[in-house]
């Protein structure tokens, strides 16, 4: 990834005023100091928060082109994000961002299982805009997927085609990927 190259991730919390710091922003600080990443994060505790994290970025962040990566930290079932016990379809999500995700991948830790049929992943693309969506068909409560997302996020800093870098991702975590079921929809 470039140096002008960021990851924007979103976090769903309980409470946005009792969160200080999570797992995923330590993770995230690390990938910083560590491999060069840099990473905007926020968190959100409701779908009105989400909906706006997504369009501050798209509308006032100046550096939108610059974010290759939307990391969404979301519990949720197969094809459904779960903010604040509601359940949203990955088509009211495509809907919410139509045409406003060109060429970004959309990447899901694993906190929720990422199980789409090809139709329905075919639709999100296509409805956004975005290049890929990738994520794991296991969610894992007591295995954070971080590790991996670190080695997925890191490959994109030599190579810019999704396909080689999971290729890559598979030959140099082969163990770990088919532990997570790591996919990828494009």
């Amino acid at each position: 990834m470039d140096q002008d190259k960021f990851i924007f991730c979103l976090e769903a919390v309980p409470d946005i005023e009792k969160t200080n710091s999570t797992d995923v922003l330590k993770n995230l600080e690390l990938l910083a100091y560590e491999q060069g990443i840099a990473s905007i994060y926020k968190n959100c505790d409701t779908i009105e928060g989400f909906e706006e994290s997504l369009n501050t970025l798209l509308y006032d962040d100046h550096n939108f082109i610059d974010y290759e990566i939307i990391y969404l930290v979301i519990t949720g079932e197969a094809n459904t994000i779960c903010i604040n016990n509601y359940y949203y379809s990955f088509e009211e999500i495509a809907e919410l961002f139509e045409g406003k995700l060109k060429g970004k991948i959309v990447h899901f830790a694993n906190k929720k299982p990422l199980d789409l049929e090809s139709d329905e992943a075919q639709y999100f693309l296509d409805v956004t805009g975005a290049k890929a969506v990738s994520g794991y068909g296991i969610a894992m409560q007591n295995y954070a997927s971080s590790g991996l997302d670190k080695a997925f996020f890191s490959l994109f800093e030599e190579e810019t085609d999704v396909t080689v870098i999971v290729e890559e991702l598979f030959k140099k975590h082969y163990a770990l990927c088919k532990l997570l079921d790591f996919r990828l929809y494009y």
